[in-house]
């Protein structure tokens, strides 16, 4: 009993974990106590496995991940460390010995995936960041341990579609990496992060990427296309019109709902939970956009553009069907912002700043933007008046 008593004391008390600096710090025996840049505190114990050699010769001296300092006390870790002691001591390999719950690389995914939650713009991004992972990471590596993932493991998943899928690829390292982080911070692992290693050795090609243009009609064309759209009752071609109007994404004008419209105000109002840059945008209600607001409230809708199933929206494919069956196959919804960029920038003159802002892109730097306070809403509606006359009239 008295050895276990000496066995666990050292120089470390529970004041002084829960407030040192960063940096690793002894409490003798080989525990330490790592204190991360970011706060995060950590126990590592250092063994020396006896009879065994390392890869040069030397005896076998390595370090072990305890637990987070916020789960595992002071205590704890010293219990933890001293049985990791006294298996090096007997020549047992504590990484093979050690009755420790390490978790999968799918189980601590799926962790991270629901501490994250909160933080995620939708609960789309936060399908596809867990999606990424399921569909490219776990078939290969997601019951393996965490601590035993290293290169060539990331490599496995990473090599097969670092060419043919390079975006998917890139967004796969990075979850990937991120996995590995948080469970280092927890205590399950120790050492460099092997995605960053991956990248600084460049072990995988440069990929040059090619920017993926959306298929946009010269702004000339859209009069003529917008007049022939004028002649069908469909709600996919009102919602189109609406979308060319405005400059808007699919998105944004499929999922608005008549909450977000003032009618007598000539104002929509889109909230930053549903823009991409997390913005509010407000756009203004010119006479052809109003009119064909009118034609849609007698649907009685929650949403504005309503689909086949009672108060739910059309479908994100709608507006593209019908430009195939119009036989604009090579022209895409989001390229009418294009047409529209395109027609402000050379015809109507208009400003960088207030072409940008109807299109809801942020312009300059965090300083400008902080000082920038104004979103240009009535040069925006004389510009967006200026458009709908451009294109519900069809020029020679």
């Amino acid at each position: 009993m008295v050895f276990l008593v000496a066995a666990l004391s050292g120089k470390l008390t529970k004041k002084l974990v829960e407030n040192l600096g960063p940096g690793r710090h002894g409490d003798g025996s080989g525990l330490y106590l790592v204190v991360d840049p970011s706060g995060a505190r950590r126990w590592i114990v250092r063994v020396t496995v006896k009879g065994q050699k390392n890869a040069k010769g030397a005896p076998l001296r390595t370090d072990f991940g305890l637990g987070g300092a916020d789960v595992v006390t002071l205590n704890q870790a010293r219990e933890r460390a001293l049985e990791y002691r006294r298996m090096a001591k007997s020549g047992l390999n504590p990484r093979y010995n050690a009755n420790r719950d390490i978790p999968t690389f799918e189980g601590m995914s799926r962790q991270v995936h629901i501490d994250r939650l909160p933080t995620w713009k939708n609960p789309k991004h936060g399908q596809q960041w867990i999606n990424t992972l399921r569909d490219y990471a776990f078939p290969k590596i997601g019951r393996m341990p965490i601590d035993s993932i290293g290169q060539p493991e990331v490599l496995m998943c990473l090599s097969p579609i670092w060419t043919d899928k390079h975006e998917t690829a890139r967004r796969l390292a990075q979850r990937i990496k991120t996995v590995l982080d948080v469970a280092r911070s927890n205590g399950f692992r120790s050492g460099e992060n092997p995605v960053t290693a991956i990248k600084d050795a460049g072990v995988l090609p440069k990929v040059k990427v090619k920017v993926d243009h959306h298929d946009a009609m010269p702004w000339q064309d859209v009069p003529a296309f917008y007049a022939e759209l004028d002649q069908r009752s469909a709600t996919a071609a009102k919602a189109l019109q609406f979308t060319i109007l405005t400059a808007c994404r699919t998105s944004e004008v499929l999922e608005m709902t008549w909450e977000e419209i003032d009618m007598g105000a000539r104002l929509w109002t889109i909230p930053a939970s549903r823009m991409k840059g997390g913005v509010i945008h407000r756009v203004p209600l010119t006479d052809a956009m109003l009119h064909i607001l009118e034609q849609m409230q007698a649907f009685a809708s929650t949403y504005v553009f309503e689909g086949q199933k009672r108060h739910k929206p059309l479908s994100n494919m709608s507006m593209l069907m019908l430009l195939r069956r119009m036989r604009q196959g090579n022209i895409t919804v989001h390229g009418f912002r294009s047409s529209f960029r395109d027609w402000a920038a050379e015809t109507a003159s208009a400003p960088r700043e207030v072409a940008e802002t109807a299109l809801a892109h942020q312009i300059g730097t965090d300083v400008e933007r902080a000082y920038a306070r104004s979103d240009l809403l009535e040069r925006r509606a004389i510009l967006m008046a200026a458009w709908s006359d451009h294109v519900t009239k069809v020029h020679p």
